[in-house]
């Protein structure tokens, strides 16, 4: 690990001003590991652990306000998330560890990079090291060829093909969040399926935030009355995995038919995926296993599998289809 200079801020202010060139910290379940790696050579890292961002509270519309520093484990059990937002609790409940749950933050969960393992290769993106464009734009990526099968298949592209980690993306994708950031011009808001970025020919830019900015809250709208949400994740192991595939699936039935729904899976692309295909389909149909099936095929259209990751085109429609059948029961 690269020495570094360290704060501790007592304010969002304070925060802010010495963000110059470091990095925010805060669980550090994610950014201590990619410091050991060298991955992350921060020359500051900044603590926020002060800083009053730690509640969940209920908005005048009837939504949630999540603080940046809520814990995982703190908002999973949280007794509003649990009543009106089950799809968040569930999946916060489904990913790491419980040690890990009490450390992780939600801004740090926003902020998850990719377990490719040439990313995280100590050599990636040096020369006579692996390839890796996130790492060193310009130098390719390694996983193309090589090993790929808990790897994208959508939302992909020539120059990165990493699937985005988080399970509570997920949720909060199907959930419809708005994030809230503060930074050297102020403060502005994010719709959450703007904030992840396509890696296009850029996959080292992930994520909508300029230089300095600090997440401080995650907005949740007033939850949907009468409706169901549900998170299923598929890996290799019971527990302390990433997911191969997974959906978060928010609808109303009414008469039997499907009066709103929100799709979105993990597990399969390069940022929280949001399925609009699936929705469409989904919009007016009955209850039915046929119209399930027709609407994970319509999510899984574009998908573009490489040899050793195909068998997630099946499995992610599977998964769909089980996470319709139970929010819709």
């Amino acid at each position: 690990m690269q020495t570094f200079q360290y704060v501790k801020a007592a304010s969002i202010d304070r925060a802010l001003s010495a963000a110059n060139g470091a990095k925010f910290i805060a669980g550090g379940t994610t950014l201590v590991d990619l410091m050991k790696l060298n991955v992350e050579t921060p020359s500051g890292l900044v603590d926020i652990n002060l800083l009053p961002l730690d509640k969940v509270e209920r908005l005048p519309s009837g939504g949630l306000r999540i603080g940046a520093l809520v814990r995982n484990s703190d908002l999973a059990w949280n007794a509003d998330v649990q009543k009106d937002y089950a799809v968040l609790s569930q999946a916060l409940l489904s990913g790491a560890s419980p040690q890990l749950r009490n450390m992780a933050t939600t801004g740090g969960n926003l902020l998850q990079r990719t377990r490719c393992a040439y990313f995280r290769d100590p050599s990636a993106g040096t020369p006579g090291g692996y390839a890796c464009n996130k790492r060193t734009p310009g130098t390719g990526c390694a996983a193309l060829e090589g090993f790929h099968r808990t790897h994208a298949i959508l939302g992909t592209s020539e120059h990165c093909i990493a699937t985005h980690p988080s399970d509570m993306c997920v949720a909060m994708a199907a959930l419809e969040a708005t994030i809230l950031v503060e930074g050297p011009k102020g403060k502005r808001t994010i719709p959450f399926a703007e904030f992840h970025k396509l890696p296009g020919d850029t996959p080292h830019i992930e994520n909508a935030l300029e230089p300095g900015e600090l997440v401080t809250y995650v907005d949740l709208p007033k939850p949907i009355a009468g409706a169901k949400s549900v998170y299923l994740k598929l890996r290799d192991r019971a527990s302390y995995e990433f997911a191969l595939a997974s959906a978060a699936v928010v609808a109303k039935v009414e008469g039997g038919h499907i009066r709103f729904v929100r799709v979105a899976m993990g597990g399969v692309g390069t940022r929280p995926w949001r399925s609009h295909e699936a929705e469409s389909a989904l919009m007016g149909k009955s209850v039915d296993a046929a119209h399930f099936r027709t609407a994970a095929e319509a999510a899984l259209r574009e998908a573009k599998p490489r040899t050793d990751n195909a068998f997630k085109v099946e499995l992610a429609k599977r998964c769909l289809v089980r996470t319709l059948k139970l929010a819709t029961a």
